[in-house]
């Protein structure tokens, strides 16, 4: 089994419908980060480390996500004509950084019916799984962490944080199992959304995932919940009674960016480090901060 990660699956088949109505037309995972879609950080994330074939698992009225990745011969050579020499090669890097493979998810059945999705593209390699509304900021980013215990573990692997207990049931929550070393474990059980006196833990899954290919036959045996859909945590479960599944603590600064206030605090942020607007923003935050007292 190869221990090096080339492949990324990345799930964009939502609705949206918490951006209501600024994802009536555009994909929520186009939405800005000052000047940046949220889906570039996410698939930058996947190339440093290491990914060559990014896979989305789309939906209708997606297209505008294969476009960003794609050549624009028209805005290339105005850029090229104008001298707008570094936009012009950022627009380039933009288009070259990865292949992309799309592959339609007929109908929403859930996030294991998503990852199956992509099992044609992936085949037998071991891939990542990047939820597209979680934003991480760290070096090494947590898909490298993840890739880094792979090479030395060869057991799927997933990247878990602590939430307060209030928290629990928001997210997919970790039983912790025998220690590895200081931030890595084996799972010995997931529960899907607990309820907080229910909790066998408040480690959360926060949607960055390392699988071997078995998790393809464990979603396939997976049967589906009440409404229908085919849960990924569930097929989780067996795959950890079957070949085992590991949880790293990352480090990095995480934002649920598909939540209205989560994507208010990641653009506040970035505004705020934005090498052309940070320090006007920042003079701007604490002028107006005065102002609200």
């Amino acid at each position: 089994m190869s221990k090096t990660i080339k492949k990324a699956v990345i799930p964009v088949a939502g609705l949206g419908t918490r951006f209501l109505p600024a994802s009536k037309a555009i994909p929520k995972e186009m939405l800005p980060i000052v000047d940046r879609p949220i889906i570039l950080h996410i698939v930058e994330e996947a190339v440093a480390a290491g990914v060559e074939d990014v896979i989305f698992v789309t939906g209708r009225n997606k297209h505008s996500l294969e476009d960003f990745f794609d050549h624009n011969f028209e805005q290339e050579d105005s850029l090229s004509k104008q001298k707008k020499d570094d936009l012009y090669h950022l627009s380039k890097k933009i288009s070259e950084m990865v292949n992309v493979i799309s592959i339609r998810q007929k109908s929403p059945r859930g996030l294991g019916h998503a990852v199956l999705a992509a099992k044609p593209a992936v085949g037998d390699e071991p891939f990542v799984v990047l939820l597209g509304d979680e934003v991480m900021f760290g070096k090494p980013n947590v898909t490298e962490q993840l890739a880094q215990v792979f090479h030395h573990q060869e057991v799927s692997t997933i990247a878990v944080m602590e939430v307060p207990k209030s928290d629990v049931s928001k997210y997919g929550i970790a039983k912790i199992g025998k220690t590895i070393s200081k931030h890595t474990w084996h799972i010995d059980d997931l529960v899907e959304k607990p309820k907080p006196s229910e909790a066998p833990s408040c480690w959360a899954l926060p949607g960055r995932y390392l699988f071997t290919s078995d998790i393809f036959k464990c979603i396939e045996e997976t049967k589906p919940s009440k409404n229908g859909e085919i849960q990924l945590t569930d097929a989780m479960v067996r795959l950890i009674k079957k070949h085992g599944l590991l949880a790293h603590q990352f480090t990095a600064e995480r934002y649920d960016a598909g939540d209205k206030l989560g994507y208010m605090k990641i653009n506040f942020d970035a505004a705020l480090r934005h090498p052309e607007i940070g320090r006007q923003f920042k003079e701007y935050v604490l002028e107006r901060a005065k102002t609200l007292k």
